[in-house]
Formats: C-alpha cells, sequence, structure tokens
C-alpha cells in the first residue's frame, strides 16, 4: 500500500504555494549577499586589508550558493511525475553540494592572498571606517541567516538550512575579522590581518566539509535521524504480538522529504479487507510519528516460510 497519491492536484497545489515560499527565502539570500559583497567591497577597498578581503571572497560564495539554492528548490518542490515517482526532492543536495565546493575554493583563494600579505605586509588605511562597514554587513548576515535557518528547519528544506549555517560561519567570520583588525588598530601589528584570513580560510573549510558530507550522506540514501527512527519502532510496538509482526523495515531521508517502507506479518486466514484496514491504521501512526512522511506497506501470512525470505534489500 502506498500513503498517498503522487502527483494529485491537492498534491500540486501544496507543492506550488511551497515552491513559492521557498522561493522568496532563496531571493531574500541574494539580496543579502549582494548587499554584503557592496558593504565589504567598499571596506576591502577603503583599509586594503586581506582579513576583509577574505570576508568579501566568502560572500561571493553566498551569492553563487544562493543562486544555485534558488534554483534547485524550484526543482525539488515539483510533483512526482511518471520519470520521477519519488519526487525531486534530492535536487537540494546539489545545491548544499556546490556550496560546500564553493566554500573550498574560497579558502584556497584566501590562503595565497594571506600567505603573500604575510610575507610582503602592507600598511592598512582607514580602519575605523572599514570596520563600520563590516559590522553592518555581520549584523545584515546575522538576520538573513536567522530566518533562513528557521525557515530550512520549518520546511524541511536542506538548501535553505545550509545556505542559513554557512551566512551564520559567515558572520562569526565577520566577528574574528573585526576582532584582529581592532587589535591592529590599538597595537600597530599588521600580521595580524594575514593571520585571521588564514583562520578564516581553515574555520570555512570546515563548514564545507561537513556541507559536502551531509550532501553525499543524503545522496546514499542515509536512515532518519535516531529520534524519528525511535518513533517509528515505538508506533509498530503498539501492534507487535504472537500473530503480528514487522520486518523489512527502512527509513530514508531525501531531503525535505522522508520514506518509510515494512512489511507486516498477519495471520494467512485474514481477509483481504481485515488486512487493509490494519495497514491504514499503522500508516496512520507511522505518519504520525513522523510527520510528512510517504510510508509504504507490504502484507505477509506469517505462516509461509517465503515470507521471511525479504527481510534484507536483496531478496
Amino acid at each position: 500500500m502506498v500513503a498517498e497519491l503522487a502527483g494529485s492536484p491537492g498534491h500540486r497545489r501544496n507543492g506550488a504555494a511551497t515552491r513559492g515560499r521557498l522561493a522568496a527565502f532563496a531571493w531574500l539570500s541574494v539580496a543579502a549577499a549582494v548587499a554584503t559583497i557592496a558593504l565589504k567591497g567598499l571596506a576591502y577597498w577603503l583599509t586594503g586589508s586581506v582579513g576583509l578581503l577574505s570576508d568579501a571572497l566568502e560572500s561571493f560564495v553566498n551569492l553563487a550558493a544562493a543562486i544555485v539554492a534558488l534554483i534547485m528548490i524550484h526543482v525539488a518542490t515539483r510533483p512526482p511525475d511518471e520519470e520521477h515517482a519519488y519526487g525531486y526532492s534530492k535536487a537540494e543536495y546539489f545545491a548544499s553540494g556546490f556550496e560546500g565546493a564553493l566554500i573550498f575554493l574560497a579558502a584556497v583563494a584566501i590562503g595565497v592572498a594571506a600567505g603573500q600579505r604575510l610575507i610582503a605586509p602592507a600598511p592598512l588605511e582607514q580602519l575605523g571606517v572599514g570596520l563600520a562597514i563590516s559590522a553592518v554587513a555581520a549584523i545584515l548576515n546575522l538576520a538573513v541567516a536567522l530566518i533562513l535557518m528557521h525557515a530550512g528547519r520549518r520546511y524541511n528544506s536542506i538548501a535553505l538550512e545550509a545556505d542559513g549555517t554557512h551566512l551564520m560561519t559567515d558572520v562569526w567570520t565577520s566577528v574574528g575579522v573585526i576582532v584582529a583588525l581592532f587589535a591592529v588598530l590599538l597595537t600597530g601589528w599588521q600580521w595580524l590581518d594575514p593571520l585571521i584570513a588564514i583562520a578564516v580560510a581553515v574555520n570555512i573549510l570546515w563548514t564545507g566539509y561537513r556541507l559536502l558530507k551531509r550532501s553525499a550522506l543524503g545522496l546514499l540514501d542515509q536512515a532518519l535521524a535516531p529520534p524519528q527512527r525511535a518513533a517509528i519502532a515505538q508506533a509498530l510496538a503498539r501492534y507487535q504480538r504472537d500473530d503480528l509482526q514487522f520486518h523489512a523495515l527502512r527509513t530514508r531521508q531525501a531531503a525535505g522529504r522522508s520514506f518509510i517502507s515494512v512489511h507486516v506479518l498477519v495471520p494467512g486466514a485474514w481477509t483481504v479487507q481485515r488486512g487493509h484496514d490494519l495497514l491504514e491504521e499503522i500508516e496512520r501512526e507511522l505518519r504520525a510519528a513522523v510527520p510528512g512522511a510517504a510510508v509504504f506497506t507490504h502484507l505477509e501470512p506469517i505462516e509461509d516460510p517465503t515470507s521471511f525470505l525479504d527481510c534484507e534489500l536483496d531478496r
């Protein structure tokens, strides 16, 4: 049995509404990236700080990632069709993976620029004005990051959540750069500027690694999170008895969609109607345990030995 009819009119209307809401958040991310590039670019132009340059380069990553997220969200929220019966939700992993790859490239560029400045230090100018501009950009990024992370959790969108997480990393990067440049302003130690830029590069490399890992695991059909699996086990345990058992329980997460499949073993003498009613009830319980999940159940006679031959993925 299948929990829902893919591509139904109601599903298409809900998908279009969700796509519109998610796209609005993605456009907000694009606008914020453009604004922070302008602000941080101005701060770098005024001061000549490679720390601020590294901050500005990361904002270019933000812009590219936001544009890709916007495209992938449009794809991911399409309703299922004949060619993609399980939907397009995995498209969001491409956005997350692309963002992780861009972060690696930005880190290399930052490291090269910082290394050159460490070897050949240069005086910084108008640090006060540059710091003020960078602080405004950091506050803007903080506000947008919180909005995107909240929206990502609310709509179960890995693309928005990844974008928000990266923006939050950008905020901490900006804070580190601002603190370092303020120290340069107080002490005159010019070497602090490239040093903090190298620290920024290492920090965003870690962020890029986590995004790539999450995308790879998602494309490999990773199981649902332990709390969700525990909720599923608890729901099934309420039905478990000698003449009613379960096996071949499998779960997977596909970005914003969750999938659950399980085989239900009942007495062979049951009527089709009785088995059908039980499966409907179990599916409702599983959807309550994991809201929004697509649930697939398969009925088997418990007395038949062949019913136990398909417990594994490969029979």
